[in-house]
């Protein structure tokens, strides 16, 4: 270990983070979490017997930056998220696929329950996640367990130990109607997907109007919800990522210099057009805060006027975002085009910075990255800006496909 890696290794505060080991070209080649960051990133160096793995990882390390976070639980959702972002060879070359984790819900079922599985099903379940801790992502929702009671297996109707201790919603009791369970576990899956200030404000607002009713039963409901999440706050914080320091992404600091912003863009909005030859065309809106995916924002459109014309329907997707003046206005916006489809929602976005990435028909994970910032700009694929445009991207795509695809389904079932 050279000079400069033991006296960056020797400001490794004592806390909760997420930490990335970069080569001697700086590329990032692992990305992992820990509870104390001194500690964690200290052991890659200490001469203990490591397996032939990662020691080979070990003499690749030139160089190691770090986020400080809030909780162990902010570490295990912000590795999630760089994991995607920089896909590190070093992550798939040590990881086994037992350690990623998403959280199913069969919202479509009578009664749901929540488990966890390592592969996602074609099945119309909700699948949340993936995460890359199995044991740290079910002690987080098994807490959550205690202000949204759920079943951890199919319904039954018979009474268990955890149906005294208020842990599932008691319908075999007549506590909770079917309706109001899926209503809490609804919930439940905003919290998760990022929606954790928004679900606040909205159990406050009813908690108010219940009580100004006279409803005191619904009041009261809300009341123990909304304290029960605020109480949980100091325990888990989920993907929503305000805790983010935002002066800390390289990536979002990249963009303000190459657009000249007066500070990073906190919001930004992707977007791309789906369709096969022009039937079933819809729209999709994902939104990254803090450089993170906030999942509880995406908003999908299903196409109304031009079906065969993506400049059409790009046009139509953000004259209707721009008319939810309640959805927070994006700081940036990035859509899947070149100067055309640029030039085509500036005069409807106003002043609302405009890029897009222009594949020129390339749409294979390693295409280049070019941005029409308006000049067309060819980005270093090692760099970070390059990174966060592809995740982005990729998720508008991805949301755009997953739309079609049902779309597309449903019409064949006509």
């Amino acid at each position: 270990m050279d000079t400069f890696l033991k006296q960056k290794l020797s400001k490794l505060p004592v806390a909760p983070g997420v930490y990335f080991h970069k080569n001697s070209d700086g590329e990032i080649i692992y990305v992992g979490k820990a509870a104390v960051l001194k500690n964690r990133v200290r052991q890659y160096f200490q001469k203990s017997r490591k397996d032939v793995k990662t020691a080979a990882l070990v003499a690749e390390i030139a160089d190691t930056d770090w986020i400080v976070v809030d909780t162990e639980m902010d570490a295990l959702f912000l590795e999630s998220e760089m994991i995607k972002r920089y896909m590190p060879k070093w992550n798939i070359l040590l990881r086994d696929d037992k350690t990623v984790s998403y959280v199913r819900i069969d919202m479509k079922s009578e009664v749901p329950y929540v488990s966890f599985t390592r592969t996602p099903a074609d099945d119309g379940a909700r699948y949340i996640g993936p995460f890359y801790g199995k044991s740290a992502v079910e002690k987080a929702v098994r807490i959550l367990r205690g202000v949204f009671p759920y079943y951890t297996k199919p319904y039954t109707g018979r009474r268990t130990l955890d149906t005294d201790l208020g842990l599932t919603p008691g319908i075999e009791v007549g506590r909770m109607t079917p309706a109001e369970y899926k209503k809490n576990l609804r919930k439940l899956i905003r919290y998760l997907e990022g929606g954790r200030d928004k679900l606040l404000k909205e159990l406050e607002k009813t908690m108010q109007e219940a009580s100004s009713a006279g409803d005191f039963e619904r009041a009261a409901e809300a009341r123990d919800q909304l304290f029960g999440l605020k109480e949980l706050k100091r325990k888990i914080v989920f993907s929503d990522k305000e805790f983010l320091d935002i002066s800390s992404d390289e990536a979002l600091l990249e963009l303000q210099k190459l657009l000249g912003l007066p500070s990073p863009p906190r919001r930004i909005e992707g977007y791309d057009i789906s369709h096969q030859s022009g039937k079933d065309t819809v729209g999709s809106m994902v939104v990254f805060v803090n450089g993170v995916a906030a999942r509880s924002e995406y908003r999908k459109f299903k196409i109304r006027s031009s079906k065969n014309d993506d400049l059409k329907s790009l046009r139509e997707v953000l004259e209707r975002r721009m008319k939810h003046t309640e959805w927070e206005m994006p700081d940036l916006i990035l859509v899947d085009g070149g100067i055309l489809q640029v030039k085509a929602i500036k005069e409807t976005v106003g002043d609302i910075p405009v890029i897009g990435r222009d594949k020129s028909g390339n749409h294979a994970r390693n295409a280049k990255v070019r941005l029409v910032v308006p000049e067309l700009l060819e980005l270093p694929k090692s760099s970070h800006l390059a990174r966060l445009i592809q995740r982005i991207d990729e998720e508008a795509h991805r949301f755009a496909i997953t739309y079609h695809s049902l779309l597309k389904r449903k019409s064949m079932l006509k």
